[in-house]
């Protein structure tokens, strides 16, 4: 049976590699020989052991991580990082500083003060429309961490490079641009991806963590809301978000085994992200919203002459097999997401479209 189909450019749930959605689909009735689903095995039974124990040694080499870096699969999203982060690093008489970048960084300032944590916003990029990263930062040295949002889905930025914080750990929610590129991982105590954006499905959050922050994790936690109790039971204090470990676990494969790794990948993205900026720097017609020092790889956000135009274009877009170019119902104009599993040829077929939809309407 032929199924069509499109080029998805949605921001999150968004786009898997083929490769990845076939192999799932033949692990639905029959997992391993196991004469079950991959969605009925028990996460006590030695599929599942397999399945996360692959997960985590594929996240290791692909990020070149040191041996006291954990990695964890949690539920609750990055949203529950939120919170989590400042329950377990930011204890009573310290202060962490926070760079806002837009929406998901000042959801991450909100939740740390409805815990009555003292956090600092150390740098902002609202005097411009969220339409940059800041640069020149003056932390705190004696912070108890730094927190960033490394990719700004809805404003179209991205931190070009990480900043220097010195001693002071480095935490960051990487949600929208996770196995994207390399770098360097030292300066990090913590890392968080919800997968759905570029790793996986919706349903279960990567979380990397070094394990000398281990030690600051307070003891009278709730033990759902504390790093400790996932790193002594492997993710699996409770049952995990089987599944979507699952998924993660081939998608990781396939940037190892198919893509090659994240330096390789890194090239694919650089290339498909030059191609659509290159278009739209050309065009008056279509104009890009954030500033070229701090654009996206991952999200390209555009907005053309009126709301209704923007409309249209979203809606002929579809009706052309290019979905998901809506921009984020908080800031209006388009968006195209062009993650890891969205192909060059996507991003072609989506400039092409565009310049049909410019000679007509322009």
């Amino acid at each position: 049976m032929s199924v069509k189909r499109i080029y998805n450019f949605n921001a999150g749930p968004a786009a898997l590699p083929l490769p990845v959605l076939e192999e799932i689909q033949a692990s639905l009735l029959d997992y391993g020989g196991s004469g079950m689903s991959v969605t009925e095995i028990s996460h006590r039974s030695k599929w599942f052991d397999d399945i996360i124990n692959d997960a985590i040694a594929r996240t290791k080499r692909l990020m070149h991580l040191a041996d006291d870096h954990r990695v964890l699969f949690l539920q609750g999203g990055a949203s529950l990082q939120f919170c989590m982060v400042p329950m377990n690093f930011l204890t009573d008489g310290q202060t962490a500083d926070y760079v806002d970048t837009g929406t998901w960084s000042m959801k991450a300032v909100k939740e740390a003060q409805i815990l009555k944590k003292n956090v600092r916003v150390a740098a902002s990029s609202a005097d411009k429309n969220y339409t940059y990263i800041p640069k020149e930062i003056p932390f705190d040295p004696e912070a108890a961490y730094v927190h960033i949002t490394s990719n700004n889905t809805i404003k179209g930025t991205q931190w070009q490079q990480f900043p220097d914080t010195g001693s002071v750990p480095l935490i960051a929610d990487m949600s929208s641009d996770m196995m994207s590129r390399p770098f360097d991982v030292a300066p990090f105590g913590l890392i968080y991806a919800g997968a759905q954006k570029n790793i996986g499905p919706a349903g279960v959050c990567m979380v990397i963590i070094r394990e000398d922050l281990l030690a600051s994790v307070p003891e009278n936690l709730p033990a759902m809301l504390s790093y400790t109790t996932y790193t002594a039971k492997n993710s699996m204090y409770n049952t995990p978000p089987c599944f979507a470990v699952y998924t993660v676990q081939l998608v990781l494969k396939w940037l190892e085994e198919t893509i090659g790794g994240l330096t390789k990948m890194a090239a694919i993205n650089r290339e498909k992200a030059d191609r659509l900026y290159h278009y739209l720097d050309s065009s008056d017609f279509y104009r890009p919203t954030a500033m070229e020092d701090s654009r996206s790889m991952m999200n390209v956000t555009f907005r053309l002459a009126g709301e209704d135009l923007e409309k249209r274009f979203v809606e002929e877009a579809l009706a052309n097999d290019l979905g998901g170019l809506k921009g984020h119902r908080s800031v209006g104009g388009c968006r195209a997401s062009i993650y890891n599993a969205t192909p060059l040829e996507a991003v072609d077929a989506l400039i092409d479209f565009m310049k049909l939809f410019e000679a007509k309407n322009g």
